[in-house]
């Protein structure tokens, strides 16, 4: 059996672009606790969780990461929801006392692949998995942006966003914009073992989060796709299945070339009755393209082997 591709180690990206929220005030345990699908009391100085926000029909609207401090909760999420984020939450603070402050622009974000953690001076520095392996946040002032990443490049390799880009989707790993979106439910991003819990108490969206989960079923899932016949595949094509003349299967998310397993490859949902691993399908190519109009490929699980 062919093991588990391993991402690389001993490398860090630069997540400065990310949205950065603080979340002060006596009340910020419960406000937040009300509004996302994990446990936040889980989250400390030295070790963030992963969570997601939904609305009342349990669809996402950020993906996020927690960590704490001793007066304040720091959030940070994809660089799109800069304005969205804030706002869905300052939504629902009517008579608590929690203040959201957006400090994107005051402090960076470093993110290292590394099994141990690295050695830096006035960062803050939390441990959490944003890949398939465990990493390092380096949370720090704007102003020593350039400082750090210059003492990150002496001890690690730097990853391009290219890179990253093709390493995301090597480990089925779900990126806001793409996979995430107002119309996806996190169980359907295969989320559920990374940002819920089950145990924590109340919160927006959990009645349809918790009624998937009892009936076990989703009507689509995040799955891995392979081109069979080594053509590249596109982000937005749809998925038809081969055996019934077309019938809508799904649509692909994002597309890569992997090295790791000489494939053409991609992250698509596919409908339910179609997602078996093995199953064979048609990726269309929108009209008039030019390109090849039918690509077929092959439903695998995540993350790719």
């Amino acid at each position: 059996m062919t093991p588990p591709l391993q991402i690389k180690q001993d490398a860090f990206l630069d997540f400065s672009g990310r949205t950065k929220l603080r979340v002060t005030g006596n009340d910020r345990l419960r406000f937040l606790n009300g509004q996302v699908t994990n446990d936040v009391r889980k989250a400390g100085e030295a070790v963030a969780v992963e969570a997601c926000v939904l609305n009342a029909k349990g669809k996402m609207n950020a993906h996020i990461f927690v960590s704490a401090a001793p007066d304040c909760f720091w959030l940070d999420a994809d660089r799109e929801l800069r304005e969205a984020l804030p706002v869905r939450l300052e939504r629902y603070v009517i008579a608590d006392d929690v203040q959201i402050e957006n400090v994107t622009d005051r402090l960076s974000v470093f993110h290292v692949l590394s099994r141990a953690a690295p050695n830096l001076s006035d960062c803050r520095i939390v441990s959490l998995r944003r890949f398939a392996e465990p990493g390092w946040d380096i949370w720090a002032d704007a102003a020593a942006h350039d400082d750090v990443s210059r003492q990150l490049s002496s001890t690690f390799d730097h990853l391009d966003p290219a890179t990253a880009e093709i390493m995301r989707i090597e480990e089925g790993i779900p990126r806001w914009g793409r996979e995430l979106t107002e119309e996806i439910i996190p169980i359907e991003a295969n989320l559920e073992e990374r940002t819920v819990d089950y145990e924590k108490g109340c919160y927006i969206g959990q009645e349809v989060i918790s009624r998937i989960k009892m009936s076990g079923q989703t009507n689509k899932r995040l799955s891995g796709l392979i081109s069979l016949d080594g053509v590249p595949l596109q982000g937005g094509m749809r998925l038809a299945s081969a055996p019934e003349k077309g019938k809508e299967a799904g649509w692909i998310t994002s597309a890569t070339r992997s090295e790791k397993i000489g494939k053409e490859i991609a992250l698509g949902y596919v409908k339910r009755r179609f997602n078996s691993p093995s199953g064979k399908l048609d990726a269309l190519a929108p009209e008039n393209s030019g390109a090849v109009a039918a690509i077929p490929v092959e439903v695998v699980p995540l993350p790719f082997l």
